[in-house]
């Protein structure tokens, strides 16, 4: 929804850039701590004990004793925990993001006792890590063992412009020391105009807020403290992770050879992930964090909402114009519009009649199609809302000086639930339950979680006068609010850059001197709060009915694509904002939220049909795929231009019949971590030039869209990594490279670029209009063999399930996995198939009618063998155009595509071809 701050920001973000950028040559805050104890724990960890050096006033006194904890919890993750060693502080809750647990604090040397270990330097050595440090000042760095790089190191020379190791109340310090080739991706989410990788001196804060995506370098609705790092030596590359696990707001201050973290609370907790590639890097992340939550087939279908639909009528309408124009659509939304006074959990009762929208929503559901509705978590403050009543009863709200926090959203004034009360999850669940018996929707969409709220500072709902009293835009401020500038939660003496301009942390969002469950403080777990409500409604849909919940969430935190889905929020229908939302798709994949999108055509306002036609081309392929439009913005759903229809039904028509792939890679997801949508350099880690490369991405490891993103452009220029590259609309067309190379592709206005890298078996369908009638449709295997290859081999995965079911997992007859395997050897080509559990695909029929291998050098086929059902078998030859550049000419092979149709082998069952190619006489 258009957010409270966005008028307000976007002038003022031009101007504060200069100020900001000066920070960072700030003076140095403190002297360090010297190590004074170190021992071995019985779990094969490391304890030791850090005494101030001396104090310094900056930002508040120093805390005088630390314990340090270093432990190689896996093979491949090594954690460096940091804390007070007098007194427990806030980390982000275990019950939340489950981990281990360090040792408790405890004081285990006597402080007025000079100890000094016997060597100044020394070392703590895993499987994969060696963790070296100094003693005056306590300095660590980490190493990889095998190739003996060093991946992180906090030492601080005098010429540094930051400081060794500070740890006070309300800030904590600490830096690494950074080659200058290293490329680095990650810390958001913010729109990074520069592109994925991150740039020097742009600034970097993380901070839950409602701040429209359209502004730049900016705290936006997530907060993830994790940076991937890729480095390439000689030719070789590696990546390595870095989590700074902590909830508190934070500046992290990128210079291109280092990196400071200066951070307003909590502890310093660092996981370090070896790799050493991109993605066994988000493979060891999200096996710490939890692994994305498996998602329902039909979300991998086409979305359509729009704030604005102001009565079913409306949106029936929609539905049926979706079908009139042909373009495929399995998923309405409806933004507020459905709700009684914006209050959740209510019908309009005029322009959405519960039995005219459950006469809707059985028509749509016995077509196969979904209804998901939004739902904010400010609930209005009204008498005569069973919600509210319920929600007092049970004390759920956060509180304020004793009091339920009062801020203000769409409804009006509200209380903010907290989450971190498990009477909160319980009434949140009940809520949700009872308005599923309501409405019978398929998922929820939790938004303005950051908390967002239009006030700010100790509110109070005027006497005498209505608010909001129904005329004007309804973010304006209409309680009777005071700021809180007397606490030092509410003015920490360290400023982080809220907001892109150093806004007072509680502008436009809760109080941070507000307090949640258990005496938690808002102002530690203020980024924390849409990754609890996730959590929370993910328990109560899987609660329902037993089904695989699916949850669209606008604020994310460590941890959250184990809950929800996300989209990038509210952006601008403008040419930047499509390229900007490549950036940020390809960010949440490393942040182990691979199930995301930006909305289509842009939030708002007015997209221009040939931008629309654009988005669409890039929008189909994003893992989340929906248009999604304001309510102050012109009608812009697909259908409503003819040129942006064409461009839909032939971009979508391919997504479409990808689904199969598409859904292998979301169980890829669950159970490695690997994002969906992916940079390039995931699968060409060793190729420089694609490091930077943010106008591009990869499906999986080698299914390339390469989209136009300029106006009035015609044409591409894409780069091609080495290798074959076929294109999927055109199988007669590949584009080969022993170096790799740049390629201007004709892109007219309906055109999309999709091409499939070679060595790749690739299960298709046949498409649809709605994914549970595409999903009916008889299979297609696309074989890609490098162009003019003598031997080599592809390999390929299928993975079919009841999506219905919580668990996306073998076993029990509700799923089948399939390994695809083809090689070519002396003139023979084999492709066959392994099945695990067979029994569901059988269940439901499944077939392989068609194989069309790519790539092919020869005059001919023949001797075609099938161990499998097969009837009215063709065998066709045609050849291929094989675009090489003129170095390559000398070596390039003719090239030709052998289809296999009318085949019907059963995908549940192990089946095998094999045939020989013809050879030039």
């Amino acid at each position: 929804m258009l957010p409270s701050l966005l008028i307000l920001l976007l002038p003022l973000l031009l101007c504060i850039a200069p100020a900001h950028s000066a920070r960072y040559a700030s003076a140095k805050v403190g002297y360090g701590y010297r190590l004074v104890s170190v021992e071995e724990t019985p779990d094969g960890g490391l304890l030791g004990h850090l005494q101030l050096n001396k104090k310094s006033s900056i930002y508040g006194p120093d805390i005088p004793y630390l314990q340090l904890f270093v432990k190689q919890e896996t093979q491949d993750r090594l954690r460096v925990h940091i804390t007070d060693a007098e007194k427990q502080r806030w980390e982000v809750p275990y019950s939340l993001l489950p981990r281990d647990q360090p040792p408790p604090p405890s004081p285990a040397v006597t402080w007025s006792r000079k100890t000094t270990p016997p060597v100044s330097v020394s070392e703590y050595s895993g499987s994969q890590f060696i963790f070296s440090y100094t003693t005056n000042p306590f300095t660590f760095a980490v190493k990889r063992k095998s190739d003996g790089q060093t991946l992180f190191n906090s030492a601080a020379d005098d010429s540094d412009p930051y400081s060794t190791l500070v740890f006070k109340d309300q800030y904590l310090e600490i830096s690494t020391k950074l080659p200058a080739d290293a490329s680095l991706y990650g810390l958001g989410e913010n729109t990074q105009p520069h592109g994925i990788k991150l740039y020097p001196n742009d600034p970097y804060t993380l901070y839950t807020m409602d701040i429209s995506a359209i502004n730049l370098n900016t705290d936006l609705y997530g907060a993830h403290p994790v940076y991937m790092d890729l480095r390439n030596v000689g030719g070789k590359a590696s990546a390595h992770g870095v989590l700074l696990l902590n909830s508190n707001g934070m500046d992290v201050f990128y210079r291109g050879t280092s990196l400071t973290y200066k951070v307003i609370g909590g502890v310093l907790d660092f996981y370090f992930f070896a790799g050493p590639t991109p993605l066994a890097v988000v493979d060891q992340y999200t096996q710490l964090i939890g692994r994305p939550a498996p998602m329902p087939y039909w979300a991998f279908g086409f979305h359509q909402c729009r704030w604005g639909y102001h009565n079913l009528s409306v949106v029936e309408d929609v539905v049926a114009n979706y079908q009139k124009a042909k373009i495929p659509l399995d998923v309405i939304w409806n933004d507020d519009d459905h709700m009684d006074g914006h209050k959740d959990f209510t019908l309009n009762p005029i322009n959405y009649p519960r039995p005219k929208l459950l006469a809707f929503l059985e028509k749509i559901h016995n077509m196969g199609m979904k209804y998901i509705v939004i739902n904010d978590p400010g609930i209005g403050i009204n008498s005569t809302y069973g919600v509210y009543q319920r929600g007092l009863a049970n004390d759920v709200f956060i509180k304020h000086d004793g009091e339920n926090f009062i801020a203000q959203v769409w409804p009006g004034a509200v209380h903010f639930p907290d989450f971190l009360n498990p009477k909160t999850v319980e009434w949140w669940g009940d809520e949700i339950r009872r308005f599923h018996e309501l409405v019978p929707i398929d998922g929820l969409w939790i938004d303005m979680n950051e908390a967002s709220n239009f006030c700010s500072g100790k509110c109070k709902i005027p006497e005498g006068r209505i608010c909001p009293n129904g005329t004007g835009p309804g973010w304006i401020c209409c309680l009777d609010c005071k700021n809180i500038t007397d606490t030092r939660w509410d003015n920490p003496p360290y400023k982080i850059n809220a907001s892109g301009l150093q806004a007072p942390i509680g502008f436009k969002t809760i109080a941070t001197s507000a307090v949640h469950y258990n005496g938690v403080l808002e102002y530690d777990a203020h980024s924390l709060y849409g990754f609890s409500q996730s959590i929370a409604t993910h328990k109560a849909l899987q609660g329902l009915e037993g089904k695989r919940p699916f949850i669209l969430s606008r604020s994310t935190f460590v941890g959250s694509g184990k809950y929800v889905a996300h989209w990038t929020g509210d952006n601008q229908g403008t040419w930047q904002d499509l390229r900007y939302s490549i950036s940020t798709m390809l960010n949440f994949g490393i942040f182990g939220v691979p199930m995301v999108g930006s909305d289509i055509c842009g939030f708002y306002p007015a997209p221009t049909e040939e931008l629309c036609n654009r988005w669409i081309e890039v929008g189909a392929f994003y893992p989340f795929s929906r248009d999604h439009a304001n309510y102050y913005s012109p009608r812009q759903e697909l259908y409503q231009w003819e040129s942006v229809a064409e461009s839909a039904r032939n971009a979508l028509g391919m997504r479409y019949r990808l689904l199969p792939y598409l859904y292998t890679l979301s169980h890829e997801a669950h159970m490695t971590g690997a994002p969906i949508a992916r940079p390039l350099f995931f699968s060409f880690p060793d190729y420089v030039k694609t490091y930077g490369l943010s106008t591009q991405f990869l499906l999986g490891s080698g299914v390339m869209v390469s989209p136009v993103l300029e106006q009035g452009s015609t044409a591409v220029k894409a780069l091609f990594p080495p290798g074959t590259w076929f294109s999927l609309f055109d199988m007669t067309q590949a584009i080969t490279s022993k170096e790799g190379q740049y390629v201007t592709l004709d892109t007219p206005l309906h055109a999309v670029n999709v091409h499939a890298y070679q060595n790749m078996i690739i299960p298709m369908q046949q498409g649809g209009l709605i994914s549970r009638e595409a999903r009916k449709t008889p299979f297609s295997l696309v074989v890609t063999f490098p162009a003019g290859a003598q031997e080599t081999q592809a390999k390929g995965q299928l993975f079919l399930d009841d999506d219905e079911l919580p668990e996306m997992k073998l076993g029990g007859g509700s799923s089948t996995y399939i390994d695809f395997y083809a090689t070519l050897s002396q003139g023979k080509v084999k492709l066959w198939s392994q099945v695990q559990e067979g029994e569901y695909a059988l269940k439901n029929g499944w077939i392989v009618q068609k194989v069309s291998v790519l790539g092919l050098e020869g005059v001919g086929a023949s001797d075609l063998e099938i161990d499998g059902a097969a009837e009215n078998v063709e065998m066709s030859v045609s050849p291929q155009n094989v675009l090489a550049p003129l170095s390559d000419v000398q070596d390039a092979k003719s090239s030709m595509i052998v289809e296999i149709s009318g085949l019907k082998l059963p995908v549940g069952k192990n089946f095998a071809l094999s045939w020989k190619m013809g050879t030039k006489g």
